[in-house]
């Protein structure tokens, strides 16, 4: 697919004009990743900000002793890394593969350039990065205040709405990352996260069988979510 068409689906970009689209599209440098690659480290010199166009992203805290705290997966035509562009210049994440995948990279400088022509770029960012707040905002709240079960069942309703299959008013969904990196999203570690699936199973709200889940009743698990 090329850049052009991959940049019009992201958020980021909405509602610019062909041209406009074109411009981006020529500063774009695609880089491919292996699984497990590391993009970028907390700390580093933030040369610019990237769109997945394909394959998984993890971004992740690395504590001193070497435990790894998700933040966010990143999905297809989903940014990451824009908040790079103020502060102090740096990332303040770790940015690695878990599936191959390939990445559109854009050069700070070169994008700047295109903020300074052309405001709608400016509001576009603002709305890009409100979304960025808005998720850390939430997740926050569920780390603070929600149990793991509220978590879990959070975790999975959002994960239904992207992508899940639905037959016989049940919704198939697998997945997206290992049980350990998601125990570590959700803010718990892997034996209260394996009680918590075992507790909704055993509940009728859920099936699960490895990486796959089914809902049986995602009325029930809405509450448990506090939706």
């Amino acid at each position: 697919m090329e850049n052009k068409e991959i940049i019009k689906k992201a958020l980021l970009f909405s509602g610019l004009e062909d041209r406009h689209l074109l411009e981006v599209a020529e500063i774009a440098v695609r880089r491919p990743f292996a699984k497990g690659e590391t993009l970028f480290t907390e700390g580093e010199k933030a040369e610019g900000f990237y769109l997945l166009a394909s394959g998984g992203i993890k971004l992740c805290k690395i504590s001193p002793d070497g435990r790894e705290k998700v933040l966010h997966l990143v999905h297809p035509v989903e940014t990451f890394a824009e908040a790079a562009f103020f502060g102090d210049g740096s990332y303040p994440a770790e940015a690695r593969g878990v599936e191959k995948g390939e990445v559109l990279f854009f050069p700070r400088g070169a994008f700047m350039g295109l903020l300074e022509r052309n405001p709608r770029f400016s509001l576009n960012l603002i709305a890009s990065l409100s979304v960025l707040l808005r998720r850390f905002a939430r997740q926050i709240e569920e780390l603070s205040f929600a149990d793991a079960p509220s978590r879990l069942a959070s975790y999975l309703l959002d994960l239904a709405a992207r992508k899940s299959t639905s037959f016989q008013g049940k919704t198939y969904l697998e997945l997206d990352m290992k049980k350990g990196e998601l125990a570590s999203r959700l803010g718990t570690v892997s034996e209260t996260l394996s009680r918590t699936f075992r507790k909704l199973k055993d509940d009728g709200v859920i099936e699960v069988d490895g990486n796959k889940v089914v809902i049986l009743n995602a009325e029930m698990l809405k509450r448990v979510a506090g939706r």
